[in-house]
């Protein structure tokens, strides 16, 4: 039995690392562009899409990192020894998830830094893209990851906060609708929901444990706070630019089609605020690139030894296929929106499979999964499975059009 961890090491090392892992994934530029799109929809109600989305999002994320950790197996090797077979469909699901994750993130980095120096769109995507593939080969992944995730988490978050000040957002308003709203959105629930900890997000903190070897249920203390820590990360940020937006919105501000959430920073402050926008933008764009490479390439590495002794060779792969793809489309926000949308289909799919290894004695010893967890569990995959179909359908014909 591995001895439980030290409250310094949980502080400094990769327990918080993982937390800003799967904050950073999930604070992406689909989490600007989704946050601004859907509180111009719903104004002040938005803040009940984002109560909702953190009841669902601890049932999702405690639920799979506590499994994944006691069992000491990734997803999919999970899924594969309760049925031979399932890893291969899991892992395709989520890497497919993660795919139009990482288009819509080059997408977010080509936005940022059109909005920095006015480039266009793919020569930014291209560069970022550069940058991506550097970070990855010049030192070891997984310290790489713990350190640039909390920088760039913390950036983005105080930043942000100061933009919301300048906004002079009605703050009783946005707290009385949170709790009671006059609007309501299906479509706004599962794309944030999709956003936040859709396809591969559940599982870049907990695959990031496991290789950290912070496992086993004497070390579950540590599991659960470092998700708790990742939700609080991610819902503070949201919260912060929803403060932000409405802000904005309720001075009358206007904001343009193709870059909505470019609006609200530059109506808060101004061209100082549009360039903080291109900065934050472009920060959370290339956290998320890095990301959703490392955590689909942790889906298929444990398939065969070729995979893992060549992981930096498979993750730039993927970040030059979704840079090639983003490239050849173009529609940035649109793409934005599409990613969270499937990746909050794919929520439930993982997590149900998820559920029922934790109930196999086979597979989790003598680890008994608290019921309440399970409850919690099946309740987000109800929720989302009949909630994020139509809403897919919707998406996906908004992007042919």
């Amino acid at each position: 039995m591995r001895p439980a961890l030290p409250k310094a090491r949980w502080w400094g090392g990769a327990s918080l690392g993982a937390a800003f892992l799967m904050a950073n994934s999930s604070i992406g530029p689909g989490f600007l562009t989704q946050t601004t799109v859907f509180t111009q929809q719903l104004l002040t109600s938005f803040g009940f899409v984002i109560l909702v989305s953190v009841v669902l999002d601890i049932g999702a994320q405690l639920n799979t990192w506590r499994i994944l950790t006691v069992s000491e197996l990734r997803a999919q090797d999970l899924a594969n020894k309760l049925l031979p077979g399932l890893g291969y469909f899991l892992a395709a699901t989520v890497i497919l998830g993660g795919f139009a994750f990482n288009i819509g993130n080059i997408a977010g980095c080509g936005l940022g830094l059109n909005v920095l120096t006015g480039m266009s769109f793919e020569k930014g995507a291209l560069i970022s893209c550069a940058v991506a593939l550097t970070l990855f080969w010049v030192r070891e992944i997984g310290k790489m990851l713990d350190g640039f995730t909390k920088i760039l988490g913390t950036v983005k978050i105080l930043l942000t906060l100061g933009i919301a000040f300048s906004a002079h957002p009605p703050l009783l308003q946005a707290l009385h609708h949170t709790l009671l709203p006059v609007k309501m959105s299906a479509a706004a629930i599962v794309t944030i929901v999709g956003g936040t900890v859709g396809g591969y997000i559940t599982f870049s903190g907990a695959h990031r444990l496991l290789d950290a070897g912070i496992t086993g249920p004497e070390n579950q203390a540590e599991v659960t706070r470092s998700a708790i820590s990742g939700i609080v990360i991610s819902t503070l940020m949201r919260f912060v630019l929803f403060l932000a937006i409405v802000g904005v919105l309720s001075h009358g501000a206007v904001l343009e089609a193709d870059n909505p959430a470019a609006g609200v920073f530059r109506s808060a402050a101004g061209e100082v605020g549009f360039r903080i926008f291109g900065v934050i933008l472009w920060s959370a764009a290339i956290s998320s690139v890095v990301g959703a490479a490392y955590t689909s390439v942790s889906f298929f590495k444990t398939f065969h030894p070729v995979f893992a002794r060549y992981e930096r060779v498979c993750i730039s792969v993927f970040i030059l296929l979704s840079t090639g793809i983003f490239v050849l489309i173009g529609k940035p926000t649109q793409l934005l929106l599409f990613a969270g949308a499937i990746n909050g289909l794919i929520l439930p799919i993982a997590l149900g499979i998820v559920l029922v290894a934790a109930t196999s004695r086979r597979l989790m010893g003598s680890y008994q999964h608290p019921r309440w967890m399970l409850a919690a569990g099946w309740v987000v995959v109800v929720v989302m499975g009949g909630l994020s179909v139509p809403v897919l359908v919707e998406q996906v014909s908004g992007l042919l059009r």
